[in-house]
């Protein structure tokens, strides 16, 4: 069924093409961005160069204001929004059909560009083309938890729709860009692994599971590329990064999606130190690109400050202050964790690290680098030399919230095999269930000293502009799927 706002709507279509005006013509228009024309314009007072010229703009027209005699309505695109303003002297032949188009129609059109008496920007609309008529009326507002849920349903409303959506996406374009040519200038080669892997592995996570039908045979989505990145290294690329969409088959939350994007980049001759460096000045850069070359950025409704150096804090050290007991201390870790009401679970280990999460993470407001993890959960990581207990490998956090992980990684062929058979003997679910031989052979051929990093490029997406979840910075996030399916469309192929 249609309500009665679309059925309208319906009906203006029929009459639209009852006067051989085609709704859906095969070709658009060659027109200007807005932004462009908007900057030479110029204002009442100070009249740009373009002030009187004829330009020809394309967009959607968002709510029309009808007086009679003279029209106005919004026209947006890509880069901006300009008044459009229709006379009826002026538009004489086509001012009767001006009935038949509505909010949310896409248009052409070419105009004389001013400003109307109160000094607005206007372009004076002189001749007007149809580009798509919209059969689905327009939101009037977006407001509340169920409006929020359909916005992310329907972000291709939403991104005209909604104040500010597009400029957190343009945002997240830029950061990427910014990201890999700070890269390229540190000599690092973008590069493309598998997404679909025979083994499980690169981090803890529980995988989706798929099936390849001509080798029958599992496969595994990409929960990391890590172990992919690290084989390239071996084969003597020295710096290489990739920006990938990984899978992890576990919760939604507002930091967690199970489709996401990370930053992995891995450098020979370097270790967790240098992985420091190159964070501090990518996120600075990507803060300043973004916010207009300043480093604070407002997340939560506090200001943080992204300007290097950071300080870095000894897990250890933040263990034995928040947790009130040493990190190794297992009998006091499980009493602690009985106090927090955590779940029993048998690894000491990972249990020692779901108290850190419940007594130290929100509290590092940031930014700020945890080092020096307990080698236990750190399968990938090199030992500190002078601490074998401990690996080096460091978190950086930003208002209690993980953003980053590095490693000066593992490069010892039979250790990291060792690691690997006690990861699988551990039982963990998420853990993987078989030893990755072919990565311990890449090893066996000599892995030079090497530094990795990766970076949750959602969760940096949000602290740089200010979003709560990770659902508004992805364009599609996964969903629950809808209790019913919206009403077809007449003439759609799910009438």
């Amino acid at each position: 069924m249609t309500d009665l706002a679309q059925a309208d709507r319906l009906t203006k279509l029929e009459a639209l093409r009852a006067q051989a005006i085609d709704p859906y013509p095969p070709r658009g228009v060659a027109s200007r961005p807005i932004a462009e024309v908007l900057a030479g314009v110029g204002t009442a007072t100070a009249p740009g160069p373009l002030l009187g010229e004829r330009v020809t703009l394309s967009g959607r027209m968002l709510v029309v204001r009808d007086f009679g005699k003279l029209m106005f309505a919004p026209l947006i695109d890509r880069t901006g929004r300009i008044q459009l303003g229709f006379q009826r002297d002026t538009l004489g032949d086509w001012w009767p059909a001006r009935k038949l188009y509505d909010a949310g129609d896409l248009i052409g059109v070419r105009g004389e560009l001013g400003h109307t008496q109160k000094g607005e920007p206007t372009l004076w609309v002189r001749e007007v083309q149809l580009l798509a008529k919209s059969v689905a009326a327009p939101p009037e507002k977006w407001h509340g938890l169920a409006d929020k849920e359909l916005r992310y349903r329907r972000r291709y409303v939403d991104l005209w729709a909604s104040e500010g959506v597009r400029e957190v996406f343009v945002k997240r374009s830029q950061v990427l860009s910014t990201i890999r040519r700070f890269l390229e200038s540190e000599g690092y080669l973008e590069v493309e692994t598998p997404t679909l892997h025979p083994i499980a592995g690169g981090a803890t996570a529980r995988p989706f599971i798929t099936h390849h039908n001509a080798l029958g045979m599992d496969l595994f989505l990409r929960i990391a590329p890590e172990l992919y990145l690290k084989r390239l290294i071996v084969g003597g690329l020295e710096r290489v990064f990739e920006v990938s969409r990984n899978f992890r088959n576990e919760g939604l939350s507002p930091r967690h999606n199970p489709e996401f994007t990370m930053l992995e980049l891995y450098e020979a001759q370097a270790d967790y130190r240098r992985m420091m460096e190159l964070t501090e000045r990518m996120f600075e850069l990507a803060a300043r690109t973004v916010n207009g070359g300043s480093t604070r950025v407002t997340f939560r409704g506090q200001d943080y400050d992204l300007a290097t150096p950071w300080p870095r804090r000894g897990y250890t050290e933040l263990f034995r202050q928040h947790a009130g007991c040493e990190f190794d201390d297992h009998v006091r870790v499980r009493a602690r964790a009985r106090e927090l009401g955590l779940p029993e679970i048998a690894d000491p280990w990972k249990l020692m690290n779901d108290v850190f999460e419940a007594t130290v993470e929100d509290g590092l407001t940031g930014p700020v680098f945890v080092v020096d993890y307990p080698v236990a959960i750190c399968p990938l990581a090199k030992q500190k030399p002078e601490d074998p207990r401990l690996a080096e490998r460091f978190e950086v956090y930003v208002a209690g919230m993980e953003l980053g992980n590095a490693f000066t990684e593992l490069n010892d062929p039979a250790e990291q095999a060792r690691r690997f058979e006690q990861q699988v003997a551990s039982q963990d679910p998420e853990a993987p269930g078989v030893v990755d031989w072919d990565y311990v052979q890449a090893l066996e051929y000599g892995m030079p000293p090497t530094g990795g990093l990766g970076i949750g490029i959602d969760r940096l997406v949000m602290l740089l502009t200010g979003q709560d979840s990770i659902r508004d910075v992805l364009l599609f996030p996964t969903l629950r799927p809808e209790q019913a399916a919206p009403a077809a469309v007449p003439g759609s192929t799910k009438e």
